[in-house]
């Protein structure tokens, strides 16, 4: 079903695209089995969203394609255009100009996006009734919790190329959270990003494994040679000097 208005008065571009690529959902779910700090770092510590965006409850994670959405400070009348034709497995991605006082998303919306399959709601505005959400299940991170709630009068535009947490989003990037964060990966990378991203996991674990066996991060990593080049000293330079932080491993 679709929101029409007289041909007079549509926008150009409109303020609703429904049409967006978006990457596949195999390799989305593949690029989610990650943490957003294993991804962020193995696209070359690219496409970190602002810390300050959190999820309402540690435990919840999602990925899924940037579904874009800009609303007005108080104003949610774009996010409930959006929910209307975001598609399943999309992420609702909702720059509210950052207003923290606002209660942009609660649990009345929370069980029409989750009606919907919408895999999760990210906002830099504020969010309410998170007890409730937590209970429906329905990955909620937001910049503040406010009870304060908001009009719906302003248009705005849908999956344009949004400036989001420090982040330019596009429609249709691939966008996964944790309780570390949010991360976002260009849609044409992901299956290049997941590579990368299982390549720094199983080198992660192989140097727990070392640690494990009595080994140091200074060992590994090779710091010897960088902490002498900076001159550091300890008590045992005198006594053992093969055996200082600054000694040749």
């Amino acid at each position: 079903m679709s929101i029409n208005a007289p041909a007079a008065q549509l926008s150009s571009p409109p303020h609703v695209t429904t049409k967006i690529e978006r990457a596949d959902a195999a390799a989305l779910a593949g690029l989610g089995k990650f943490g957003s700090a294993t991804i962020h770092e193995a696209q070359g510590r690219r496409g970190a969203v602002q810390s300050g965006i959190k999820p309402i409850d540690r435990d919840m994670r999602f990925s899924g394609s940037a579904f874009t959405v800009v609303c007005a400070p108080r104003d949610n009348l774009m996010l409930q255009v959006a929910i209307h034709y975001a598609r399943p497995g999309d992420v609702l991605v909702v720059s509210a100009a950052g207003m923290p006082q606002a209660g942009t998303f609660g649990d009345v919306l929370g069980n029409a996006a989750k009606a919907k399959g919408i895999a999760a709601v990210v906002t830099d505005s504020g969010v309410r009734d998170t007890q409730a959400l937590r209970e429906l299940g329905l990955p909620v991170f937001s910049g503040s919790i406010s009870i304060t709630g908001t009009v719906k009068e302003t248009l705005g535009p849908i999956n344009q190329p949004v400036t989001f947490g420090g982040q330019v989003i596009r429609p249709g990037d691939a966008v996964v959270g944790d309780a570390d964060g949010v991360v976002v990966v260009r849609r044409e990378e992901v299956e290049e990003v997941t590579r990368l991203s299982q390549e720094r996991e199983d080198t992660e674990n192989r140097l727990i494994e070392e640690y494990k066996a009595g080994r140091t991060t200074i060992d590994l990593c090779n710091l010897h040679d960088v902490l002498r080049a900076k001159g550091i000293t300890t008590d045992l330079d005198d006594v053992d000097p093969d055996h200082g932080l600054g000694a040749r491993s």
